[in-house]
């Protein structure tokens, strides 16, 4: 570790006198000293050394602070925000080269900033969110590329939970369809009560589409404010949150709301307890939207079972829907304007200690939240 930080650091010095000699300025190398006298050279993190359960998610106290990079600035972060992805890279079922610092969102300020973030307007102190690996800690470097500004009248714990949740229902009920579904038709959402599909239900919505929304009995309040056209109101699980897939015939009420048409798009991040359901819900050319594995993986299936209806399927995932920073900022501004204008209301359910990283993961596997699961930093 000492090794590496002395590379890290005299390579940093070393650019920095390289640019002194070529502009006759010390602005370069009193930069490069700012930056890092700012920030500490150990942090807090909860990092994954083993994959495993939720108790594989160890804090530490003495993680290396990351260094400054050429085009990225480091965030103190405030907030990080725990999504399902994070649980399958913490099992291994997304592998990642170990040990990770988990996460994947954040929102904080930036503490430190390098000369080429600088040159695109990016200052110490802007408050930011984002989206990169390693946001389960007290600084994250992040490349400039990737900052979403946050405007006044946002608050940073809102900020964050928008960037994967927010973004990801964004594309699912703008992008993702295809344009298979156009306004006045009908959209089938499962899991409404919970994070994602709070977002998408009330996108949806604003993009003229009619909402077929299911939850269980335990999140049925929040659902009922999200402006679904019908709700479908599940039993639990016994002794979980979680909805019972098997308690209605969600099929059969569905082609009842659609006087038997369907749906022309089915968003499902449950996975292996409804991807029956979502193919047998589509309506003539419509499209099942597989972006979750909530219940276990989506197993396998033959192409011909789409040959009915003549049906698609696609799996996304969001950096496809953020290729370019014109497409992220994009996507970003519309959802950041809703807010700002009162047409999308966010739930932050719980907001759990970064000491408690462990607690976090179990309560979202548990099924338990009803909005956005956050670490306060």
């Amino acid at each position: 570790w000492l090794r590496t930080n002395l590379i890290n650091l005299l390579t940093m010095f070393s650019v920095a006198l390289r640019r002194t000699a070529a502009t006759k300025s010390p602005n370069a190398f009193s930069f490069v000293c700012r930056s890092m006298s700012s920030l500490p050279e150990t942090m807090k993190a909860a990092v994954v050394r083993e994959v495993g359960d939720a108790h594989a998610l160890k804090v530490e106290t003495d993680f290396p602070t990351p260094a400054l990079e050429a085009g990225k600035v480091i965030v103190k972060n405030e907030y990080a925000g725990i999504n399902f992805i994070d649980t399958y890279h913490r099992k291994g079922m997304y592998p990642r080269d170990l040990p990770f610092v988990g996460g994947q969102e954040g929102g904080g300020t930036v503490a430190a900033v390098s000369d080429e973030a600088a040159a695109e307007g990016i200052k110490v102190g802007d408050r930011v969110a984002y989206s990169v690996f390693g946001s389960y800690a007290e600084y994250t470097a992040v490349p400039a590329a990737k900052l979403l500004p946050v405007p006044e009248g946002v608050g940073l714990d809102t900020a964050t939970a928008c960037v994967v949740q927010g973004l990801t229902a964004h594309y699912l009920t703008t992008s993702a369809h295809a344009n298979l579904i156009k306004p006045g038709e009908w959209c089938l959402i499962h899991g409404v009560g919970g994070g994602t599909c709070q977002w998408a239900a009330q996108m949806a919505k604003l993009r003229g589409h009619k909402v077929i929304g299911t939850c269980s009995k335990g999140k049925e309040e929040i659902a009922k404010n999200l402006g679904c056209d019908e709700l479908l109101v599940l039993d639990e699980v016994p002794g979980t949150s979680y909805e019972d897939y098997e308690s209605m015939d969600i099929v059969a009420k569905v082609m009842e709301i659609t006087d038997g048409v369907g749906c022309k798009s089915v968003i499902d991040g449950i996975g292996k307890s409804t991807v029956d359901i979502s193919l047998g819900s589509l309506a003539h050319r419509g499209i099942f939207i597989s972006f979750g594995n909530a219940s276990g993986a989506v197993p396998a299936f033959p192409v011909l079972r789409l040959i009915g209806k003549s049906g698609y399927v696609t799996r996304p995932k969001l950096l496809d829907y953020t290729t370019t920073r014109e497409e992220l900022v994009g996507r970003a501004d519309e959802i950041f304007g809703w807010l700002k204008e009162g047409k999308l209301n966010v739930s932050v359910d719980t907001t759990f200690p970064l000491d408690e990283a462990a607690e976090g993961h179990l309560y979202l596997e548990a099924g338990k939240s009803k909005g956005k699961v956050l670490y306060s930093i």
